[in-house]
C-alpha cells in the first residue's frame, strides 16, 4: 500500500519562503511522474509543478520562477522550494505520484501566506 505523506507546511509573511517535502513509503517502484497540486478554499485542485522520472519538470504559469521542485528518486521523495510566497499561494498542497495509469494522493499540508 503507497502512502504518501507531505511535510513542511506553515504560515509564513508574503516575500518568505517554505520548503515542502513528500515521501512515499510502502514502495520500491520509481515512480514515473511526482508532483504537487494545491487547492486554495472555494476553487478546484490544480497542478503546481512536476517532475519526472528523468527529471523533466513542468510549473504552473504562476509559479514560474518562484518555485522549484526536485526528486530524490532513489527515496521516492519530492521537494517544493517555495519562494517568493504571496498571499494568492495560500492553499493545501498535496503530493501526488503517477506510476502508469494509477495516481496516488497525500492528505495535504496547508500553506498560508499573510500580507
Amino acid at each position: 500500500q503507497v502512502q504518501l505523506v507531505e511535510s513542511g507546511g506553515g504560515l509564513v509573511q508574503a516575500g518568505g519562503s517554505l520548503r515542502l517535502s513528500c515521501a512515499a513509503s510502502g514502495s520500491r517502484v520509481r515512480f514515473d511522474i511526482m508532483g504537487w497540486y494545491r487547492q486554495a478554499p472555494g476553487k478546484q485542485r490544480e497542478l503546481v509543478a512536476s517532475i519526472t522520472d528523468g527529471a523533466r519538470t513542468t510549473y504552473a504559469d504562476p509559479v514560474k520562477g518562484r518555485f522549484t521542485i526536485s526528486r530524490d528518486s532513489a527515496k521516492n521523495t519530492v521537494f517544493l522550494e517555495m519562494n517568493s510566497l504571496q498571499p494568492e499561494d495560500t492553499a493545501i498542497y498535496y503530493c501526488n505520484a503517477k506510476l502508469r495509469v494509477v495516481e496516488y494522493w497525500g492528505n495535504g499540508t496547508l500553506v498560508t501566506v499573510s500580507s
